[in-house]
């Protein structure tokens, strides 16, 4: 989406309500922007049961990879590069995630589950 505004959003929901079969639970995992929290949005929740949402904390680890991600690309591939449009860009981005793939290490965890399930079940609960 261009934007990330509610209407965009709920936009994206009925997109992936019809792409999933009728009768699975839909559980979708997302940050704490207000645009997930709009009255529309939770309007829409209400009448779609199915769908449980899931607030990752503001300082989840796993997003700290994630960004680290996305600032590698920046730094190795984008910041300095020359692109003649949208498609050259891309291309340059799809190349070095297949660059990145290549190398990939398979993630280990360092930390008990129980440990993880323990600090969990210590947070708040989420707002919606």
């Amino acid at each position: 989406m261009q934007r990330h505004r509610n209407g965009e959003f709920i936009r994206f929901l009925n997109a992936v309500e019809a792409a999933v079969p009728p009768g699975k639970a839909i559980h979708a995992i997302l940050d704490n922007v207000a645009t997930h929290k709009h009255p529309k949005v939770r309007a829409w929740l209400a009448r779609h049961p199915r769908w449980t949402f899931h607030f990752t904390p503001t300082s989840a680890s796993w997003l700290n990879a994630v960004e680290g991600f996305f600032s590698a690309l920046t730094r190795r591939r984008l910041r300095r590069g020359s692109f003649t449009g949208v498609v050259d860009l891309q291309a340059a981005i799809k190349r070095y995630i297949a660059e990145h793939n290549r190398r990939a290490k398979s993630f280990v965890w360092t930390k008990p589950a129980t440990d993880i399930i323990a600090a969990v079940s210590r947070s708040p609960e989420p707002s919606v």
